[in-house]
């Protein structure tokens, strides 16, 4: 985005993830809209639009959150991009206000999962026949292990690091550590990958105020924020699936628009919607070389004291998946690990932090969509 204003996040807020039948989907926006304000030290009085994703909420979910608000008359921006919905609030959030048309808005991501698994996309036969994602990662998982030597230890370590971060993270649906035994030795989803190596179903919000304002020193700039959908058939001879070069490209072109590198990054929360995402991640994103991400996870170089700490909330596999809000719980603990308010599970050295999600696959599309952010104190 070219003659861009300085953009910020100055607050975040979430609720617990986890299984929240007796609240309402709205209630549960609310809660988190009201935390974000509160971090902000803002009422809604200041906020301009609100940009909200969802996936399963039905129609105008912002406009019955802003009643719970006591709040009408702002433009309302309902959209859903499947698991990358948050991130795509983030992106259309951080252009809006740095084009000029804003100054203070909020990015909220909000979804009540514990009716019901998630529905298949209605054109996608191959998922009829069985291709949901946890097999279309156990492809991907069985194709690294063939071509890099990948293990399964390597594998089920990503679940062992992120579930001990989970356990720091009050946030977090699963707080309860996990040894390499027992992820191993866990019920078979879709071999390589156990049941705790999936990311399960969660209920939950989360939400930033995003500004132009500089307000004191909770504050985290957005450098970048980049969304990509589709597949580019110009390197599909690469033999890369649709998401891993789609993840390349628009790494590529967030690392260039927020001008740092792989390098510069401390912080990372990724798409570990099962765990080869994450390993994938690493190397798409370029934290390491091709075919080197299960070492770089069995070397201990993205844990949080590691070279680069990855997923310090405990990732989707701890802190849990609600489709809509998994984006937006991504930028609130960058903000939290950049402004050093994320408690036991700090990341002391964090001054440079990067989100990025994916969702939406389908083999008829390739990759639905990506998005990766970059922030920084």
């Amino acid at each position: 985005m070219g003659n861009s204003a300085e953009v910020f996040i100055s607050g975040a807020g979430m609720t617990n993830f986890g299984w929240q039948k007796d609240s309402l989907m709205t209630e549960l926006g609310a809660e988190a809209c009201s935390k974000a304000l509160k971090s902000a030290g803002i009422t809604m009085n200041e906020v301009e639009a609100l940009f909200c994703s969802h996936s399963f909420g039905g129609r105008v979910v912002g406009q019955r959150i802003l009643r719970f608000l006591g709040t009408r008359g702002i433009p309302v921006i309902n959209l859903e991009n499947a698991c990358a919905g948050g991130s795509s609030a983030i992106n259309m959030a951080w252009a809006a206000v740095a084009s000029g048309q804003y100054q203070t808005v909020i990015a909220l991501g909000v979804e009540q999962m514990s009716r019901g698994l998630i529905p298949p996309n209605a054109d996608n036969y191959e998922a009829a026949l069985g291709l949901t994602l946890p097999a279309k990662y156990a492809m991907r998982a069985k194709r690294h292990m063939k071509l890099y030597g990948t293990t399964e230890k390597q594998l089920a370590l990503v679940a062992v690091k992120n579930t001990e971060n989970g356990s720091l993270n009050p946030y977090a649906k699963n707080q309860i550590p996990l040894t390499l035994e027992q992820v191993l030795a866990a019920r078979m989803i879709a071999e390589p990958l156990t049941l705790y190596q999936c990311t399960g179903n969660a209920d939950g919000a989360a939400a930033v105020v995003i500004t132009s304002k500089r307000r004191g020193n909770n504050q985290v700039r957005i450098r970048a924020s980049v969304l990509g959908s589709g597949r580019y058939t110009s390197i599909k001879d690469e033999g890369l699936s649709a998401d891993d070069e789609l993840a390349r490209r628009v790494g590529k072109l967030a690392y260039e628009l927020a001008g740092v590198g792989p390098e510069d990054i401390d912080l990372a929360e990724v798409h570990d919607a099962f765990t080869i995402g994450e390993i994938l991640a690493y190397e798409n994103l370029g934290f390491c070389p091709v075919g080197e991400g299960g070492r770089f996870v069995e070397e201990g170089q993205s844990k949080r004291n590691g070279r680069l700490a990855v997923n310090a909330s405990g990732g989707l596999i701890a802190r849990g998946h609600p489709l809509g809000a998994t984006g937006v719980a991504q930028a609130c603990e960058v903000f939290w690990q950049l402004t050093k308010q994320a408690g036991e599970r700090q990341v002391e050295r964090a001054r440079v932090g990067l989100t990025h999600t994916a969702g939406g696959a389908t083999p008829n599309i390739g990759s639905g969509a990506c998005v990766v952010s970059i922030f920084s104190i």
